[in-house]
């Protein structure tokens, strides 16, 4: 296998073993267990596909309401609540376990996971290496620069490249930022302009590129093969502040202080062994220890 950067988004996968999985697994104070059951599973298989894997990093989400972005849009993610004790367990021990399988790992107050990914990608980049992003996040298309570069939603088997990204959106990747700008996300609270959806953010972006371009040409918007044309340079001159904001929200911080090089990996069975321990003082054995113990035989013999 060709030499890459593998970026995992590791929150966004715990996150749906909890949704997903009923809670038939408990450690021995009675805290349920099924996202770290799923996320398990979900890492075991994963290693094994991508071994041996030189450049391996997981981000985590620990920002929520003390992100950076809340102090430009207090009400940025403000409709996600906060985990509760059981699910901050879990968070708390999916990151352990990724750590113990020897994983370099990356999460702050300030930063979101996104954030550090593209981070990652940056400095990936700078070594001219291919990016695959593992995610469910539609937001991380936003690395997709080279036509190596992919996004693959490892659960549902599917990968996409710059060429599907546009195919799927009606965008280019690096127009993404600007697209929700103006359509919003109301998964993150971004508020985009009111009245703008999809298919008009489309045609906006295909003649003009950018934010930037609409609104220097503001009265050839009325112009354009658009629905309600007419109506939207008052609209777009009524919410410009709101639509520049919301781009700014959107766009990732390739940036993040302090991160400066891209980490090496490589899987051994000492760490493979550290996971079966963690996973048995959890009180998880049986198949899901077996999958590790499998995956550790693979290693001593490739």
């Amino acid at each position: 296998m060709a030499q890459r950067a593998w970026l995992l988004d590791a929150s966004i996968y715990i996150f749906r073993a909890w949704f997903s999985l009923p809670e038939r697994w408990h450690n021995g104070d009675g805290i349920p267990l099924n996202a770290v059951y799923g996320y398990a599973g979900f890492l075991c298989e994963l290693l094994s596909r991508v071994q041996p894997a030189p450049h391996l990093a997981a981000a985590f989400d620990e920002s929520l309401g003390s992100c950076f972005r809340n102090e430009l849009y207090p009400d940025y993610k403000a409709s996600r609540a906060l985990p509760d004790d059981a699910l901050a367990f879990q968070l708390q021990s999916c990151r352990e376990l990724t750590e113990l399988c020897g994983i370099p790992c990356y999460g702050s107050e300030r930063y979101e996971a996104d954030d550090y990914l593209a981070s990652l990608a940056r400095l990936a980049k700078a070594k001219q290496l291919p990016v695959t992003v593992i995610t469910r996040d539609k937001d991380l298309g936003q690395l997709l620069s080279e036509p190596d570069d992919a996004w693959w939603d490892f659960a549902a088997g599917k990968t996409v490249d710059i060429e599907q990204f546009e195919q799927r959106f009606g965008v280019r990747p690096q127009q993404f930022a600007d697209y929700l700008g103006l359509v919003g996300d109301s998964v993150d609270d971004i508020p985009g302009v009111p009245g703008i959806g999809p298919r008009t953010a489309v045609g906006l972006l295909a003649q003009f590129g950018t934010l930037e371009a609409i609104a220097e040409d503001l009265q050839a918007v009325a112009r354009l093969p658009l629905r309600g044309a007419s109506r939207l340079p008052e609209k777009l001159s009524t919410y410009w502040p709101q639509a520049m904001l919301s781009r700014q929200l959107a766009r990732l911080e390739d940036k993040v202080p302090g991160l400066d090089r891209l980490p090496e990996y490589a899987l051994s069975g000492e760490h493979i062994d550290a996971v079966v321990d963690f996973l048995q003082s959890l009180g998880l054995g049986g198949p899901l220890v077996r999958r590790w113990q499998k995956l550790a035989a693979g290693l001593q013999h490739s």
